[in-house]
């Protein structure tokens, strides 16, 4: 791909030595044609990809390419040039409100298995019915970190953030009814959340979860690394 044809497209291919996480693609907004020269460049560097909101038609559309991809039309994630995480014990809790919160809860395990960590989902487990999340409130507190995704009034990172040791990261779906205003609710209610430590990303930001969960596991692993050297 020449300089002039790929110019409005810049892959940072050495984020992970930076920061720990791999490139990925929002996909969302770009055309088949873009996504199809992203994977070229990719395939010819040897770098494996992660691509996010990507649509069954545009998935469609990449001819060749959807031979080498790993798709999830649930979560709209894919795999390029690396194999999802074979089964090893899960560092990560995700857990869902409702069934129609699954897209982004499915979004942020996705994210976590290209990276190579396992996760555990507890999924249609929201406040409105307590006894669904309380049955399993002892297999989620053994987790460091939890990932709760849940819509409407998004009740449940706070109930969770009350309840359990680990580190919370909330993420409010745009599910819901009228005044639920696509999420706008949910994200507001987390944000003036009472539970302390409580921690926010953007709606039905599966994927920015997952990230700020890699950088809370991997800062845990250095520290114990450089305590044991010393």
């Amino acid at each position: 791909m020449s300089a002039a044809a790929g110019v409005d497209i810049r892959l940072d291919f050495d984020r992970r030595r930076r920061t720990g996480l791999d490139e990925a693609v929002f996909s969302q907004g770009k055309s088949t044609e873009q996504l199809i020269r992203i994977l070229q460049t990719a395939r010819t560097r040897g770098s494996a990809l992660l691509l996010t909101r990507l649509s069954p038609e545009k998935y469609r559309g990449l001819g060749d390419f959807t031979a080498c991809l790993d798709y999830c039309e649930v979560s709209g994630t894919a795999f390029f040039a690396r194999e999802a995480t074979p089964a090893a014990a899960p560092r990560v809790a995700i857990v869902a409100g409702g069934t129609s919160d699954t897209a982004v809860a499915r979004e942020a395990e996705r994210t976590l298995a290209f990276s190579g960590v396992a996760s555990a989902s507890f999924l249609d487990v929201g406040v409105a019915g307590l006894w669904r999340l309380t049955g399993c409130l002892d297999a989620i507190s053994a987790f460091a970190v939890v990932i709760a995704v849940a819509g409407m009034e998004a009740a449940l990172p706070t109930v969770l953030a009350g309840l359990i040791p680990g580190v919370i990261i909330a993420v409010p779906t745009s599910v819901g009814y009228g005044v639920a205003a696509g999420g706008d609710t949910a994200l507001r209610a987390v944000l003036a959340s009472c539970a302390p430590g409580l921690v926010a990303v953007n709606i039905d930001n599966g994927y920015g979860a997952a990230c700020a969960a890699l950088r809370a596991l991997q800062n845990v692993v250095t520290r114990q690394m450089k305590l044991e050297e010393a």
